[in-house]
């Protein structure tokens, strides 16, 4: 399946506000790592490029699975956990493991391998777009998140994603012990905003003033089906200087 992103040029008109993306194609990349784990900073680094490219939706969630083992990683969230177990359990795999990527909600690599990573994103490009978001301001902090109907394969779940741009962190413990490692586009907070059939139009006002509050940089809406499953459409809001 294809994602989408189709946003009009926008944004508030106020200090540390939000912009929508000029209209493109995204492709959703998602790394699981955590600071614990001694052979995710490659793929930390390689998410850290893909972060920069316009045609790509790259966000690092750091799990917590591994947070016992001597550092607690200091972005893990429960939900990050069990998004990537959601994808390791939809696609029949057995365990969930670091660094790991899953491109488009269906293709899922190991984190640290390049060449599998690019071509996933190149064979994700290739496929026809599924679902069209719009994502408008309204004022006051208020965004609508907004879909035309559409013909779906089944129902889907739509997720709002918060994120910070980088943080590098000195690991104090475990087995990055001693090192100052970069992470890119760091999941802060998910939530599912709304579970749709496609049959009407959907539109889902979203409150930005916490994520403002919190200092977050952007935010993306992710389309995917139920389950866990491919991913059909995605749009990223950046957050503008004053």
């Amino acid at each position: 399946m294809r994602s989408l992103l189709a946003l009009a040029a926008a944004a508030l008109v106020a200090p540390s506000s939000w912009a929508e993306d000029a209209a493109g194609n995204l492709t959703v990349v998602e790394l699981f790592t955590s600071q614990g784990c001694n052979s995710c900073p490659p793929a930390d680094r390689l998410l850290g490029e893909l972060a920069a490219r316009e045609d790509v939706l790259g966000l690092s969630y750091h799990v917590d699975y591994w947070d016992y083992l001597g550092w607690k990683d200091t972005f893990s969230l429960p939900e990050s956990s069990v998004r990537q177990r959601g994808y390791v359990g939809h696609a029949g795999g057995r365990y969930a493991y670091t660094p790991q990527i899953v491109v488009g909600g269906e293709h899922q690599v190991v984190g640290s391998r390049r060449a599998a990573v690019e071509t996933a994103i190149r064979e994700e490009a290739a496929e026809p777009m599924a679902v069209e978001i719009r994502a408008r301001p309204d004022g006051g902090g208020m965004w609508h998140v907004a879909m035309e109907p559409t013909e779906l394969p089944e129902i889907v779940w739509v997720w709002l994603v918060t994120f910070d741009d980088r943080h590098d962190v000195d690991i104090e413990r475990g087995e990055n012990s001693g090192k100052t490692l970069s992470y890119y586009n760091v999941v802060r907070r998910i939530e599912r905003i709304a579970t749709w059939d496609g049959r009407t139009a959907l539109d889902v006002p979203v409150d930005m003033r916490q994520a403002w509050a919190d200092g977050r940089d952007g935010c993306a809406v992710i389309v995917q089906t139920a389950g866990f499953g491919p991913v059909l459409g995605a749009a990223r809001i950046r957050r503008n200087g004053s």
